[in-house]
């Protein structure tokens, strides 16, 4: 197919019908991808929930619970690529259900854990299962929405992060306390199995909601489907020109290797605050954790909901996405120093307010970060390109629990400062990398601009 025409390719961007059309495909599709992505991102981190539970009834020691929550990341790692090329295979419905389904039962049988050993194991296994479920959706999204909106729908399906740590955190606690009150097990048992339960409901529900590609959707009339048809393959065209093509190209690209360093970075933030933050919240105010200390953890993620989706709408050309990237990972990195200095001088209120503004730019960075890879890559290219990425950047959530406690080994740390200080610094180097993209020009940014 030849590229359109700048007229053409105007009214094509600017139809009524392209726009009823991705209307009609957001609203069918989003609400499951949302869902997936919230028991996901619950079954990933509720583990923070159970941490002194766990050395209480199981001994498992602060350096086993760090590895055991990086580990993940490395089984996440070494399945994200295989998975992402099984899923172009089989297709979304069938890939995305089955990731779902696999890792809710792992997740249940965390409720078994004997000690130090089946914790790791089953935390590895979790990253195995999981594999290929976040870039398996931003390919599948990057294949039904034209980049000009590309972001917004990124933001939507990144709400499930805030979504899952508001009403998880609640959930989680009050399920620690209900559990409590059951003879014969502990709360943290009962909160594992119920919520990898809920990713099994989730999995089996995916697969009747979910459509592999607009060709296949019934709920698009004609004239909506050849509209939608006709603005993706325009935008593939022209990544075929511009971007690599095939696995080996992709994960040669240097485009590629510099986004997975930006991600990686971003992950370190992110995890090193997400996996610690029922314990900082806890120590900021003195309370055990449980229901108390889970609502006040669901603060940061209720007003990171709406950053998300208004700074996602709006991020919808090249310059935006540059300089609010560049600024919000600045932002990240001064706040997340500012709960740290708000912790050590046992000013509890000034370190949440810093905990949520981290966690408003963190959540608005990331989709963000998607749109610069998703311009350039697709076909194979992209299930390797964006699984090395969201593989190897996940590997921040590795790094990050064990850069904590050995910088707070190393310094004597017992309030945990100097490890919070520690994750900060990367965030700024983000920044840098951020607003260099500016050298970066993809064709598919012409499409974008495009008035």
């Amino acid at each position: 197919m030849s590229v359109a025409s700048p007229t053409t390719t105007k009214e094509l961007l600017d139809s009524p019908v392209l726009k009823s059309a991705v209307s009609k495909a957001s609203f069918r599709l989003m609400p499951m991808l949302v869902i997936l992505y919230v028991v996901a991102f619950l079954d990933r981190t509720n583990v923070g929930f159970a941490e002194a539970a766990l050395e209480v009834d199981r001994g498992i020691t602060a350096g086993a619970y760090a590895l055991g929550a990086g580990i993940f990341f490395i089984g996440y790692a070494l399945f994200e690529i295989p998975s992402n090329l099984l899923l172009t295979k089989f297709g979304a419905k069938v890939w995305l259900a089955r990731i779902a389904i696999t890792w809710g039962i792992v997740s249940a049988c965390f409720a078994f854990v004997q000690g130090e050993t089946s914790f790791v194991i089953l935390r590895f296994l979790l990253g195995v299962t999981e594999a290929g479920l976040f870039p398996g959706v931003i390919m599948f999204l990057a294949a039904w929405f034209p980049n000009k909106v590309r972001v917004k729908m990124f933001a939507i399906f990144y709400l499930a992060q805030p979504f899952s740590q508001m009403m998880g955190a609640p959930l989680s606690g009050w399920l620690i306390n209900i559990g409590d009150q059951v003879p014969g097990v502990a709360g943290w048992q009962v909160m594992f199995f119920t919520e990898g339960m809920l990713a099994v409901l989730a999995g089996v529900a995916a697969y009747f909601f979910l459509i592999n590609s607009p060709q296949d959707a019934k709920f698009l009339d004609k004239d909506e489907k050849k509209a939608l048809l006709d603005v993706m393959a325009l935008e593939d065209d022209v990544k075929e020109k511009d971007g690599p093509r095939g696995v080996l190209a992709a994960m040669k690209n240097g485009k590629v290797w510099y986004f997975t360093a930006i991600y990686f970075c971003l992950q370190i933030a992110v995890y090193g605050v997400t996996f610690y933050l029922p314990q900082q919240v806890a120590q900021l105010t003195g309370q055990k954790v449980g229901f108390e200390v889970g609502l006040l953890a669901a603060i940061p993620w209720f007003f990171g909901i709406f950053a998300c989706y208004f700074i996602g709408k709006a991020a919808n050309t090249i310059v935006r996405r540059r300089v609010w990237g560049t600024g919000l990972f600045i932002s990240t990195g001064l706040c997340i120093f500012g709960s740290a200095w708000a912790g050590s001088n046992h000013l509890p209120a000034l370190g949440i307010i810093f905990i949520t503004l981290a966690v408003c730019s963190f959540l608005s960075i990331g989709p963000i970060s998607w749109s610069y890879p998703t311009a350039f890559l697709t076909g194979t290219a992209a299930a390797a390109g964006i699984g090395l990425i969201n593989s190897l950047g996940n590997l921040g959530g590795f790094v990050a629990p064990i850069l904590r406690t050995s910088v707070n080994q190393i310094t004597a740390s017992d309030t945990g400062t100097m490890g919070v200080y520690a994750l900060g610094v990367l965030p700024f180097v983000a920044a840098v990398m951020m607003y260099a993209t500016k050298k970066f020009r993809n064709k598919a940014d012409e499409l974008l601009e495009n008035p």
